[in-house]
């Protein structure tokens, strides 16, 4: 099923306006405005959490990196930005450092999945399927935490991009988006023979589907219409995440019912020449948040962004100035509600008797944890077992 609809929101029938929003969306709409909103961001091929949370007091972390290592908080125009004394930001998130002084930005360290795969497809499948080391697993933690009944958003669920994200995939209705102005067919004629097709379907799943799918183009008509001008000179870089953010914030202050969002960015995997791919992935990075932050102005206080990775890198570089698949990472959680303003999480240390399998940073802090906080302590959702089936928090990270 989950397959279907994935294949069935990305296809050309998901591509049409047909006009106004009904009244009984615009009930659903109305019915959500109030609602606590989580957004939640992959950086696919496993960021090198060491050189973005810099353990600059941390002596092992210079002696394992003398090529690649971010330099201590004073030391130059590329030193790390301070943060506690022991850690610091990459200085190529600088947008992000005053959202963390306002303490509306917390950092958890060394955590992750308990699995040891260094495989990224079966990493990103324990993420984002919430269940690590169990493939059979067909829904996405995301999804799971939908709760039911009730007049619902059609785009109360986003996955921003060609295809459903895995971990919104399940029985709660989800949308695939690439974007607003997309989300549409251009042969109205086209769209309402396949519209008719769908309500007369015996296939009950397709039928649903199709249903979904023409749904949520009637609730986007308005916001395909209006060209979008971010509030308190917020600029969203022009990569795939500052403009899957910015459409992200659109639908938010549209008030269109979201209540979860997914976006990803790739190209996290650095085995060569890691520092200047690095430098820039995260100028995109912290600038695409720190201007979604900025956007949506006092809404930040019903939202919340947390970022993930399926796994970090090694704790030392490797030969050609980059790092291996490892193991423990570090997330970020911003907006309201988030105790910001702290590193949280236990450290292992980097010294070799410390690392994990005497090569990678351990994992302290389980990611279903993080979730788990943000889950039950924002969205409200109090069937932990339901989001994370078989998991037992381990107790309170400090975040919400």
């Amino acid at each position: 099923m989950a397959t279907r609809r994935a294949f069935l929101k990305n296809s050309g029938v998901a591509m049409f306006g047909i006009g106004a929003s009904p009244v009984w969306l615009e009930r659903a709409v109305a019915s959500t405005r109030s609602k606590k909103i989580l957004v939640t961001i992959f950086q696919r091929g496993a960021a090198d959490g060491l050189n973005i949370v810099v353990p600059h007091g941390e002596k092992a972390y210079y002696a394992g990196r003398p090529g690649i290592a971010i330099g201590k908080p004073g030391s130059g125009e590329n030193a790390a930005l301070e943060l506690d004394g022991f850690f610091g930001l990459h200085p190529s998130l600088k947008a992000l450092k005053p959202i963390f002084d306002e303490k509306k930005l917390a950092i958890v360290e060394a955590c992750g999945s308990p699995d040891a795969t260094r495989s990224h497809f079966d990493a990103q499948d324990y993420m984002e399927s919430g269940t690590p080391g169990v493939k059979a697993t067909r829904d996405g933690w995301l999804n799971r935490t939908l709760g039911k009944g009730g007049e619902r958003s059609p785009v109360r669920a986003v996955s921003m991009g060609p295809m459903l994200a895995r971990t919104l995939r399940g029985t709660e209705p989800a949308v695939a988006l690439n974007s607003v102005k997309d989300f549409q067919v251009r042969d109205k004629m086209a769209g309402e023979e396949f519209m008719s097709r769908y309500a007369a379907s015996a296939d009950t799943q397709l039928k649903g589907t199709g249903k979904e799918t023409f749904e949520a183009i009637r609730l986007l008509e308005s916001l395909r219409k209006t060209e979008y001008a971010p509030a308190g000179g917020a600029v969203y870089p022009n990569g795939r995440l500052g403009q899957s953010l910015k459409q992200i914030a659109q639908m938010i202050k549209a008030d269109v019912g979201l209540e979860v969002a997914f976006a990803d960015l790739g190209g996290w995997d650095h085995h060569v020449n890691e520092l200047p791919v690095l430098s820039n992935m995260l100028r995109e990075f912290g600038d695409s948040l720190a201007a979604f932050y900025q956007d949506l102005g006092a809404r930040m206080e019903d939202v919340v962004v947390t970022t993930m990775s399926e796994f970090g890198r090694t704790a030392r570089e490797n030969g050609s100035r980059g790092t291996d698949h490892g193991h423990a990472n570090v997330m970020f959680a911003m907006g309201g509600g988030v105790k910001g303003g702290k590193v949280l999480g236990k450290w292992p240390g980097l010294e070799r008797e410390q690392l994990y399998e005497g090569r990678d940073l351990a994992v302290t802090t389980d990611f279903r944890d993080v979730l788990g906080e943000i889950v039950t302590g924002h969205l409200g959702q109090k069937e932990l077992s339901r989001v994370f089936p078989g998991f037992t928090a381990k107790g309170s990270v400090g975040l919400i």
